[in-house]
């Protein structure tokens, strides 16, 4: 019988064992032999930026040719809705109705971004009964068919639901922040999944830091202590700099990429999606005000 991991995983990435579609996107580092990749973003607490990289790197990867759909399976809070700013009726529960199909809660939202809401009855989907599980997953189904690859924003902490939809996915961004509690948290989430036997790439993405020295610090002592207590193996996929303007972008309800396309903050997480697709390591030009950055913070 199959755990409750791999029916979320069939769940969440709706793959259709029968068809043996081969994927023909290309150049996705990391990308399983068929169907959509999925890729779960996580963090050990609320607050550090994980919604807001979602939606954006799903706005970057769109504007490379990439095909994304975001799930967001953060509990019912809604928090993709409210970046971009829109609203759904419908929602991942909604698809245990008759009536109501993927194209019905498949939400085209503005900037290119396509999401599912969670919405409030996420946190339920545990007690669904097993018609209402057969027809989630046959129409999730189609999600294979119309993207490259499908991001799940889980919700923070190491509850129930968000170890299955990090257990279920191919791939695994862990955000942090450079905070002593942020990285404690973010290692309770890393012991968690060890606990529970994950084989999957996990990569750290650190937000909020001044510069790429700060990130390096913060990454290696996450990926020492991961390392020396449970022989765990992590890597690290980048950096976001602490910028102003994603607070801002936020109060306007927009997403960074579109309100300050060209701030420090959308530059890195540009670099990043290249390096989700590439599996290059993450450059960032930082400029004019990279430069104005350095200078001031140096100047004694």
């Amino acid at each position: 019988m199959d755990d409750q991991a791999t029916r979320l995983r069939r769940l969440v990435e709706g793959k259709n064992a029968n068809t043996g579609r081969v994927q023909e996107s290309g150049g996705t580092a990391g990308a399983p032999a068929s169907g959509a990749r999925v890729i779960a973003v996580t963090s050990g607490k609320g607050g550090v930026g994980k919604t807001n990289l979602t939606v954006n790197l799903a706005i970057a990867l769109g504007r490379k040719g990439q095909r994304v759909i975001v799930l967001d399976a953060d509990l019912g809070t809604a928090n993709v809705d409210v970046l971009l700013g829109t609203s759904s009726r419908q929602s991942l529960m909604s698809l245990t109705q008759e009536n109501v199909q993927l194209e019905d809660v498949l939400i085209r939202g503005p900037y290119g971004v396509s999401y599912i809401s969670g919405g409030s009855g996420m946190e339920h989907a545990g007690e669904l009964s097993l018609l209402q599980r057969q027809a989630i997953f046959n129409k999730l189904a189609g999600c294979d068919e119309w993207a490259d690859i499908i991001l799940v924003d889980t919700g923070a902490g190491v509850g129930r639901n968000v170890l299955d939809f990090i257990m279920a996915s191919d791939e695994v961004l862990l955000v942090t922040t450079p905070e002593p509690t942020s990285m404690t948290d973010g290692y309770v989430v890393l012991k968690a999944c060890r606990q529970l036997g994950i084989a999957q790439p996990v990569r750290l993405v650190v937000n909020r830091v001044f510069d790429i020295i700060e990130s390096d610090e913060t990454a290696k002592r996450l990926m020492g202590t991961a390392e020396k207590f449970l022989d765990m193996e992590l890597q690290t996929l980048g950096f976001i700099l602490d910028d102003g303007n994603m607070m801002r972008a936020v109060r306007r309800q927009m997403p960074i990429l579109a309100a300050y396309p060209d701030s420090l903050a959308s530059k890195c997480i540009e670099a990043l999606s290249e390096s989700l697709l590439t599996g290059q390591k993450q450059q960032v030009k930082m400029g004019w005000q990279g430069f104005l950055r350095k200078f001031f913070h140096n100047v004694h």
